[in-house]
């Protein structure tokens, strides 16, 4: 129990590191939550610089990536030594025990990007944080969930509908695919990760299903 506590407050606070809103504050001197949707991610960042955008993208997808691997090394002293062959930790499916770990960290990562410390709790979506703590979990559910967001948001141009309808199929892949570990308490804790995810998009669905959300590309009033 004290490993899994220390991954959850590790990945947490790995989670919470508010880049966008730093890199807005460093780079233009401006608070990136006045603007737009007011939210710390890359797409509101990107209204700012589409620059300052792919820097936030790329450094909230390694946070979660740092969280499952330090939830991985970790968890190493207490795995069965038959299982600590290297390619096994890369190649899912990871042994469960380790796999509970990954996703552990993944789930608070997300939940760190949402409710920031540092930030009175009030943060980001989640959705990049998530895309670099799976990737390392559930490659191929990943891909597939990538493409699903790519092919929609060139269809539709609504960011939040590519992001959303992604998150919810990542579980569901992970299944079907069997990247969870064989362990359902893994698949159980990504699926938290995702719920999460859609919840924080509440506001995004309600515009969608009014016709009122911002497409891709569109500036923010």
């Amino acid at each position: 129990m004290p490993r899994f506590v220390f991954i959850a407050a590790a990945s947490y606070l790995l989670g919470s590191i508010p880049f966008g809103y730093l890199l807005v504050r460093i780079f233009r001197g401006e608070d990136v939550r006045l603007s737009g949707s007011g939210n710390i991610g890359a797409t509101n960042v990107s209204r700012k610089s589409p620059a300052l955008g792919v820097m936030t993208l790329l450094l909230d997808a390694l946070k979660g990536s740092s969280a499952v691997i330090v939830g991985i090394i970790v968890s190493l002293p207490f795995m069965d030594p038959a299982s600590q062959i290297p390619w096994r930790l890369l190649l899912p499916p990871s042994p469960p025990d380790l796999a509970v770990s990954a996703a552990t960290a993944a789930l608070f990562a997300v939940v760190g990007h949402m409710f920031p410390v540092w930030l009175k709790f009030r943060g980001g979506k989640g959705v990049a944080t998530a895309l670099g703590a799976f990737v390392i979990i559930a490659p191929k559910a990943v891909l597939v969930s990538a493409g699903l967001f790519i092919l929609l948001v060139l269809v539709f141009r609504y960011v939040s509908l590519g992001s959303s309808a992604a998150v919810v199929a990542f579980p569901l892949l992970a299944l079907a695919l069997r990247e969870y570990g064989s362990s359902y308490l893994a698949l159980l804790l990504m699926a938290l990760a995702s719920l999460l995810i859609v919840a924080k998009h509440h506001a995004n669905i309600r515009r969608l299903l009014a016709g009122t959300e911002n497409r891709f590309g569109a500036r923010s009033t």
